[in-house]
């Protein structure tokens, strides 16, 4: 029997204009009454996922959430720290400068002062407007290099970010975690973070075991963690490399998937 479900959000719980649908809040409900745990696992910040946890009624004492791709588990009603992270200033300094030198655009979250920014761009508000969070202007260079960092993001448009990719150092990937989350955001944290990291932390301290969880993604973010799971479910929509590793592929984002595997498997 399967105890825990995680889900991603954007590209699998949420359809295209980023609702939960009927069928799917009904799933979950129905999941929870059989004494399912159902756990977002996200790439945004927690703020950025309240207003879903409502919809769900997922902020009780014994629910949980994953933020920043796994670097974060939390009490959702709470806010208790579970496990966290991050990366520090000195690495947003290093990070910005190969950003500076390639000329793509960049944010970062920080643990005080929340998204931070040296410079407006678009997709920093793309991803201020998703989450409903403020942007903070801050010169990278001046930050301490002891200020813990959550995460760094490098956003531009796909083709941009196809180009910055091909000049990235070997070391970026030897010292950090680097996942594409979207076609315009690309990330980077703690090289102990993924969510496959962060669900396994999560279960364990639940005493829930890798075979009876499920988890459910769409993206480069998701593979870890749907790799990790008992029974790894890949949206139709998702990339090919999630769709290789996935125990099963459910229907689309758009077509109630995350409720299409919820009610075959659980139900």
């Amino acid at each position: 029997m399967y105890k825990l479900i995680a889900l991603d959000m954007d590209g699998t719980l949420l359809t295209s204009d980023k609702k939960i649908s009927e069928r799917n809040k009904k799933a979950i409900k129905k999941a929870e009454e059989k004494g399912v745990k159902v756990v977002l696992a996200s790439g945004r910040p927690s703020e950025g996922l309240r207003h879903y946890l409502e919809e769900l009624n997922l902020l009780k004492e014994e629910d949980y959430v994953l933020s920043f791709n796994g670097a974060v588990s939390q009490n959702a009603k709470t806010g208790e720290i579970m496990s966290s992270t991050v990366l520090n200033g000195s690495d947003l300094k290093y990070l910005n400068n190969i950003a500076k030198e390639t000329g793509v655009n960049i944010h970062a979250f920080s643990e005080e002062r929340g998204l931070i920014t040296p410079k407006i761009s678009k997709y920093t508000e793309v991803e201020a407007d998703i989450n409903k969070i403020n942007i903070t202007i801050a010169d990278f260079d001046s930050i301490d290099d002891d200020e813990n960092i959550v995460k760094v993001m490098m956003i531009d448009p796909e083709e941009v970010l196809e180009e910055t990719i091909k000049k990235l150092p070997k070391e970026v990937y030897e010292k950090y975690t680097v996942l594409r989350s979207t076609p315009y955001f690309l990330e980077f944290m703690n090289k102990e973070v993924d969510k496959g990291e962060g669900l396994k932390k999560l279960a364990e301290s639940l005493g829930i075991k890798r075979e009876e969880v499920i988890a459910m993604g769409d993206a480069g973010n998701d593979l870890s963690m749907v790799k990790y799971a008992g029974l790894g479910v890949a949206m139709d929509n998702g990339f090919p490399e999630v769709k290789e590793v996935a125990e099963f592929i459910t229907k689309s984002n758009d077509e109630d998937g995350v409720a299409y595997a919820i009610e075959k498997f659980v139900l």
